[in-house]
């Protein structure tokens, strides 16, 4: 299994990280990515990935959150991550994309700021990791301009409507603990829907912990209990169904060594 985002430099990783990724390996990961928001939290992924090599691999990009809280220093945020990924190192960029939800900045605004990571994505021939809340037609419309890119919408929340709608442009799904949830039905339906060969299973730690671990902090172990729900809504065998998760993750994240 590989746990294709998660957040290990979130603050609440902080006295026992090392643990974690130890635990994850013990429950039968191949390897997980950890998502960089922002340069300096990119900066520590990448530090994490070295001291975990094969293992933790790291995107960076400006997640709306992020590009709200930087503000009119956004342009210099995007200069450095632009100056990391053309260092190296880094399996993906994102996390960026459309948030709605929150009191962020104006739909304009993050909308034009996406576009500029886009075409990031497209100078550094990396997929992108997408997040995207309330916000799925001018996400559909912005991706549909940047034919380019590639990816995956990460945490997909929605359901098969939607699912179709990101399928159709080329983009791969990430199902995670919200999977699990007893009112996501919708989830699992586009789950049951999607093409095996464009379904990738995560955690989003520390957040989202599928059940019956909901409620407390997630980590990366925990990717096996989604990958048990997706295999009962596709009514498909774990370990096949971790087999082909697996394979779609490298294929994507092309730059991933994955640990023997």
């Amino acid at each position: 299994m590989i746990d294709t985002h998660c957040h290990l430099t979130h603050p609440r990783f902080a006295s026992d990280v090392d643990e974690v990724v130890r635990r994850a390996r013990n429950a039968g990961l191949a390897g997980c990515v950890t998502i960089g928001t922002g340069a300096a939290d990119a900066v520590r992924a990448l530090e994490l990935s070295r001291r975990w090599p094969g293992f933790v691999h790291c995107a960076a990009g400006i997640d709306p959150f992020t590009s709200h809280e930087v503000g009119d220093r956004f342009d210099k945020e995007l200069e450095a991550i632009a100056a990391l990924l053309d260092k190296g190192g880094f399996v993906a960029l994102g996390e960026v994309g459309l948030d709605y939800h929150y009191d962020l900045d104006p739909a304009p605004v993050q909308c034009e700021r996406l576009r500029r990571q886009l075409r990031m994505g497209e100078r550094f021939e990396l997929p992108v990791v997408i997040h995207v809340r309330e916000a799925h037609d001018d996400m559909v419309a912005l991706l549909s301009e940047h034919p380019r890119n590639h990816g995956v919408i990460h945490s997909f929340t929605a359901g098969p409507a939607e699912a179709e709608r990101y399928l159709a442009l080329g983009w791969h799904l990430g199902f995670n603990g919200v999977l699990t949830f007893k009112n996501a039905s919708e989830v699992r339906e586009a789950a049951r829907l999607a093409p095996l060969e464009r379904i990738l299973i995560e955690t989003d730690s520390p957040y989202l912990a599928p059940v019956p671990h909901r409620g407390k902090r997630c980590e990366p172990a925990y990717v096996a209990q989604t990958l048990a729900c997706l295999a009962a809504a596709r009514d498909c065998d774990v370990a096949e169904l971790a087999a082909a998760t697996t394979r779609n993750a490298g294929k994507l994240l092309g730059r991933m060594t994955l640990r023997a």
